[in-house]
This record gives structure tokens, sequence and C-alpha cells, in this order.
């Protein structure tokens, strides 16, 4: 089996080194100084640019299935990178594709438990990027290849949690006006992308999260407690959201709670890390490049 993985970050290497052996690994990459580390990783490095369509001519036929974890643009209100892959694809004979969206795509549900037949309501630029990339696989998919979209929420690792906001002390909302949260662990993450690319259904919707179920300020005290340092202080919820920047207050004025059971159920899949507290104090894993996050 020929594998193409877009997006080579933390997420992309967990899954090569999970497929290693397995399959013939190839890895898109804009710059050449990658190359040497994925090469390492078990990768063939091919060169392209998701924002110049006639660089990843050479995808067309290059691969069986595509593990698409790369981002959108940073503005607008759509993905062309997706849209400038679907075309170079869509020459081939690929018959799988995963790819990793944001439950940002949602939009703020009140704290209700939301299932993937909830509807999307994005009120964001970042989200609406996400939510028109799924629109194309979702039209991609409908063309005789089986689809599965990943709707992840916040990503953590050991060396990839909020820790730098809580060593600054920054305010979090009292409890009673917080906001739901929901996570998972990078390596889980990284697994369920595989086991969607074996057991995923076509054109099928996923929420990609543990069982944790925090409120944002409980997320902070866990990682204030994992790190040793004082808890943050607590504040009403109109102070902490007036002195965030833009992107954050995104996060805190969303509200919702992840099911997870279609991914237990028809994907069969076991978390590894079911909680932070386990996904903090578990041991980091070799061969795999982290990077902090927010």
């Amino acid at each position: 089996m020929r594998i193409l993985i877009v997006g080579c970050g933390d997420v992309g290497l967990r899954a090569a080194r999970l497929l290693a052996g397995h399959a013939r690994l190839y890895g898109l990459i804009r710059s050449p100084q990658r190359a040497a580390g994925l090469r390492a990783a078990g990768v063939i490095p091919v060169l392209g640019d998701l924002d110049d369509r006639a660089s990843l001519k050479r995808l067309a036929g290059l691969a069986d299935a595509v593990l698409h974890f790369a981002p959108p643009p940073a503005q607008g209100a759509h993905d062309p990178r997706t849209g400038n892959l679907l075309a170079a694809l869509g020459r081939g004979s690929l018959a799988q594709l995963v790819y990793i969206s944001t439950s940002g795509v949602y939009g703020d549900c009140a704290g209700a438990v939301v299932s993937e037949t909830h509807r999307a309501r994005p009120n964001n630029p970042r989200a609406q990027r996400r939510a028109d990339a799924e629109a194309r696989l979702r039209r991609f998919g409908q063309r005789g290849r089986r689809v599965s979209l990943l709707r992840a929420p916040g990503i953590y690792a050991q060396n990839r949690m909020p820790e730098d906001r809580v060593r600054r002390g920054l305010p979090a909302i009292l409890s009673l006006d917080d906001v739901h949260t929901n996570h998972i662990h990078a390596e889980d993450l990284a697994r369920l992308a595989v086991a969607a690319l074996f057991r995923g259904r076509g054109n099928r919707l996923y929420n990609a999260v543990d069982d944790s179920g925090l409120k944002m300020g409980d997320w902070f005290d866990v990682v204030a407690d994992h790190l040793g340092l004082p808890r943050p202080p607590r504040l009403p919820r109109e102070q902490v959201i007036a002195a965030v920047t833009p992107a954050m207050r995104t996060f805190l004025t969303e509200s919702r709670r992840l099911c997870n059971r279609r991914i237990k159920q028809e994907l069969r899949f076991v978390l590894r890390y079911p909680t932070v507290w386990a996904g903090l104090t578990a041991p980091s894993l070799p061969g795999v490049v982290a990077r902090r996050s927010r």
C-alpha cells in the first residue's frame, strides 16, 4: 500500500511511525531542508507547495491513500490548499483519504453534548476555512473515494500544552460561567487517523476526542498541577475575555461537549490516553517531534 502524508508535522510524523514497515510512505514538503528528517522517519519526501497547484502534478497516481493533515491558509473563509490538493489527486487512482478537521466547525453549542449529526455552524474565519475544506472533501468523496473526516478539538501532548499561559499566571474564568472544552492526545489522534484509513466509512464524520470532559479553567488547573505551578486565578468571564487575544477569545466563547461514541463503535478505537491526566503523565514516545501550543 502507498500512503501520502500531507502535513508532516507532529501528528503526521506520529502516523508515519505507526505505519512504518506496513506501507510505502510519501510525505509532501515545501522545503528541501526537511527531506533528511523525513527519510530518517522512513518517509520518501516529495517536493510540492499546496499554494502552487502546478507543483503538485507529481501527486497524481502516487498513492493509494492520503492522510491530509495540512491546515488551510491563515486568512479568508475558504481553503484553496485543499482544492489544489484534490485537483492533483483527482487525476490518479486514489481510493482512500482521511482529513483532520476541527471541532470548531460546530460553533458555540452552549455546553450541549454534540454528536456528529449536530449541524455545523462555524462562526469565525478559522472554522469557516475548515468547513470549506470539509465540503470540498465531501464532494471528492462522492466520486468513488472513501473519505473520512476527523473533527479534532484541542490537541495536546507533554510538549504541546498551554505551559506559557500557566507560567504567566493568566486568569481563567470562574467555573460557573466557564466553557466546556475537549481534548485529544496527539498520539491518539495519529492512531485514529490510521484506524479511519482502514475502518472508516465513506464520507463519514468522526469526533476525535477523549473522555476528559473538562471546562477550560479545569484544563489549565491540570496543566498547572502537572508542572508543579500555582493554579491560575479565576475571574469573571467578561474580565478574562476582554484581556485575551482575538484567537483565544474564540475558544473562550464556544462551549460544547463532544460525544466520542462513533469512534469507539465504528472504528473499534480504544483510547491510549482516555483523559488528559493519563496523557500528561505518560512517558514520551521516542522519535516524535512535538511542538508547543497555546
